[in-house]
């Protein structure tokens, strides 16, 4: 199967660098919020990262049109009935995910359905599917634009000619590194940098180390493009919350317990990037102040 033109399902963090990914490579997306508001506010998001590499000399102008004139947004989940490959990438909440899937597979009978899903049983989401054999999940790693890896996440019935379509489109087409994950909560990424963090939050409540200390530890001494403190706060604070939870109850071993700062963070509302305020203060760009 050639997949030209692709539905990103949630435009969020993830959602914008995943459509923006896409469409540098010359993917027709088309990308989906519930509200024009959010998808507004995702498209601002677009321009600025745009903008940035342009500024940067990253880019081109030309390239930077051609960016544009590959997304089209929609509120319409209707409108993904072309789409050979639909990317879902809303909230981290399962009865979410499932509600979308169940729509998706009304809309979209013979397209791929790839979940960006860290934690969550793609297994349960093909349940809401009539065709759960075209369900897989593709794991962008942050920074979904710029990271080279993608986890290939093949549910109980992903079936092999799916897996090899959606291998040859991360390899071939977008030029990613591809490894093939089996499902288990977290997959490879998330189950291993989460239990970093939440040591790296257990290292700081503890006194060993300043927060900043912490981080340049990783960055200088291991060749971290982050530190696991900095990740947290761009990952979301709240998001890498939910995450250790669903791996704590599913695993029940104590290693996945959130740490005690985390949630307090967490109901403190100092969610990292997005709320200006984690472990270190950010601009409304997501840059360290």
């Amino acid at each position: 199967m050639q997949i030209t033109k692709i539905g990103v399902v949630g435009a969020g963090t993830m959602g914008q660098g995943i459509a923006e990914m896409l469409a540098a490579k010359g993917i027709d997306v088309l990308l989906l919020e519930k509200s024009p508001e959010r998808l507004e506010h995702a498209w601002r998001s677009i321009e600025l990262s745009l903008a940035k590499q342009l500024e940067k000399w990253a880019i081109t102008e030309a390239e930077k049109k051609l960016v544009w004139s590959k997304i089209h947004k929609t509120i319409a989940i209707e409108q993904l009935a072309s789409c050979e490959m639909i990317i879902e990438t809303v909230t981290e909440d399962l009865d979410t995910k499932k509600e979308i899937f169940e729509k998706l597979n009304a809309v979209c009978p013979d397209a791929i359905i790839a979940s960006n899903t860290s934690t969550l049983s793609l297994t349960e989401l093909a349940g809401e599917t009539a065709h759960p054999e075209r369900v897989i999940g593709l794991h962008f790693t942050y920074p979904a634009g710029k990271s080279p890896l993608v986890e290939i996440v093949r549910g109980l019935k992903t079936s092999e000619e799916t897996y090899a379509t959606v291998r040859n489109f991360v390899e071939q087409t977008i030029r990613r590194k591809g490894i093939m994950v089996y499902e288990s909560p977290g997959f490879v990424t998330t189950r291993l940098i989460c239990t970093l963090i939440n040591e790296a939050m257990h290292t700081l409540s503890e006194g060993v180390a300043s927060a900043e200390d912490i981080d340049t530890a990783m960055r200088v001494g291991y060749d971290f493009r982050y530190g696991p403190l900095e990740m947290a706060d761009r990952f979301g604070l709240d998001s890498v919350l939910a995450a250790m939870e669903r791996m704590f109850r599913e695993y029940g071993d104590l290693k996945y317990r959130p740490s005690f700062m985390l949630k307090q963070m967490v109901r403190a509302g100092h969610l990292g990037v997005k709320s200006g305020t984690g472990f270190f203060h950010y601009d409304e760009d997501g840059d360290r102040l």
